[in-house]
């Protein structure tokens, strides 16, 4: 029987060799994106240039604005944390045309070491810190918020596999590495202060210099009667803390030490007197805790505070027993008839003068310490150097190219990839993207195929990276 040629298939086609070509291609055409709105935006040359300039000893060689805009991609394309990657990437001249570069002008691994060994002197932290408050400025001036919550944690950064290191010492997580003190806001780092392992939450006074200074700030470039809220965890309890805080006439939420003396008050209080309090959520998983409200003064104390005791109630829907709940005291200066309450009811959010509000604003902080998670993602843990010094200055360059990161997102990406995602999502969406460049009338013309320039909508991404939101603030 004669089979019907019609039934069968073409034969597919295989790879039978493979070659080398001199077309510029590239796999991270995403980048062009990133590159052009740090351009566009002007971050690098208004804000780090005239702090960072007198780096330059001479016109030889990669200029400065050049340099920190490869380090903020290098940290954008995440391919690799070792510097060591820069030779490589100085050797393709497709990606010099991604980030609109001279291909004489790629820094290799020596130059981006020889930029960060030039941060000897601490002054230059400082501006990096005025840059970060200077990218949280532009936000607010976009942004507008009536009323900004702030949180101030440590994030332990583990080099425990890593050769001895200036500051790397043992932490409370019996890792060694450093201690980053963090002050962040909807995602970004406001402020910063890396320090050497071995610190606690609360050491010295770094917790309220680093407030006041985000304070004065505020008060001088954004507003001078907007209602700031900090939360901190339990480390940051502490009487000279809280007094420093109510000086600045802003409020604070903090984290309390479940005392003996608290929790055997707490057991005696009659099941009538205990509130409760229904969190966010689907009916079926719905939080419940009881709270008690009461006045604390701790032995050392000038004053009684206000304190709400809680404890949860249930978990995923199931009640949980008394003796598996975990208990929490937050202490306050909400509700006490201070200036931030009338500015808080002057703003409508009268809410958080309520022990509903004060808690729910609390157990917010558990989205504010994604950020650290996020940083880690996006930057990397381990530093590279061994002084303490040089590891400082491509610390504050990681954070600010992630808060670039985070207005990149918020400014350009916003309807390919949710706000919420972390670095890895966009990069696999945005920044992985095959494309060939080819010129045309001298100049550079990105070929990126059909399918994938449609599914991203990519000519509005470029767009938006072309006219993003410029700095509002002088």
């Amino acid at each position: 029987m004669k089979i019907s040629s019609q039934n069968k298939r073409k034969k597919q086609y295989k790879i039978s060799r493979v070659k080398p070509v001199d077309q510029m291609i590239t796999g991270r055409a995403g980048l062009s994106l990133f590159s052009r709105y740090l351009e566009k935006t002007e971050v690098i040359s208004r804000i780090l240039l005239p702090r960072f300039e007198m780096l330059k000893k001479n016109k030889k060689g990669t200029s400065i604005e050049e340099t920190f805009k490869q380090l903020f991609c290098f940290f954008m394309d995440g391919t690799s944390r070792h510097l060591s990657h820069f030779d490589h990437l100085s050797r393709d001249e497709a990606y010099a045309g991604l980030l609109g570069a001279d291909f004489e002008d790629l820094i290799s691994s020596h130059t981006a070491k020889r930029f960060f060994g030039n941060f000897v002197d601490p002054s230059y932290i400082n501006e990096f810190r005025e840059s970060h408050l200077d990218v949280f400025m532009w936000r607010l001036s976009l942004n507008k918020p009536e009323v900004i919550v702030l949180d101030l944690d440590p994030m332990v950064m583990d080099n425990d596999q890593a050769e001895k290191r200036e500051g790397v010492k043992p932490t409370y997580k019996k890792r060694k590495g450093f201690n980053a003190l963090q002050l962040t806001h909807e995602g970004c780092l406001v402020d910063t202060i890396l320090r050497s392992g071995e610190k606690h939450s609360n050491s010295g006074n770094s917790a309220q210099k680093i407030i006041e200074r985000t304070v004065r700030r505020i008060r001088t470039s954004y507003s001078g009667d907007v209602p700031i809220v900090v939360h901190m965890d339990s480390g940051f309890m502490d009487q000279k803390v809280f007094d420093d805080l109510e000086k600045l006439d802003i409020a604070y939420i903090c984290g309390g030490k479940l005392y003996g003396d608290i929790t055997d008050i707490m057991a005696g209080i009659p099941a009538k007197d205990w509130n409760r309090y229904y969190g966010p959520g689907d009916i079926e998983d719905n939080r419940i805790w009881e709270y008690f409200e009461f006045g604390d003064r701790r032995g050392s104390w000038k004053k009684f505070r206000r304190a709400i005791f809680t404890r949860p109630m249930n978990e995923k829907g199931v009640t949980l027993l008394p003796f598996t709940r975990p208990c929490q005291v937050i202490y306050t200066n909400l509700g006490q008839g201070t200036h931030v309450d009338k500015q808080l009811k002057k703003a409508g959010f009268e809410y958080l003068l309520k022990p509903e509000g004060i808690i729910h604003c609390y157990h917010d902080r558990g989205r504010s310490e994604l950020t650290f998670r996020t940083l880690k993602d996006f930057g990397s843990e381990q530093l590279p150097f061994k002084k303490f010094s040089n590891n400082n200055a491509y610390y504050h360059c990681m954070v600010l190219a992630f808060n670039l990161y985070e207005c990149f997102k918020e400014d350009v990406c916003h309807d390919v990839v949710p706000i919420s995602s972390y670095p890895q999502t966009l990069r696999r969406k945005i920044i992985d993207i095959g494309a060939k460049l080819v010129i045309d009338s001298r100049s550079f013309v990105l070929n990126i195929p059909r399918a994938i320039f449609s599914a991203l909508d990519f000519g509005a991404l470029w767009q938006r990276s072309n006219n993003p939101p410029r700095l509002l603030f002088e």
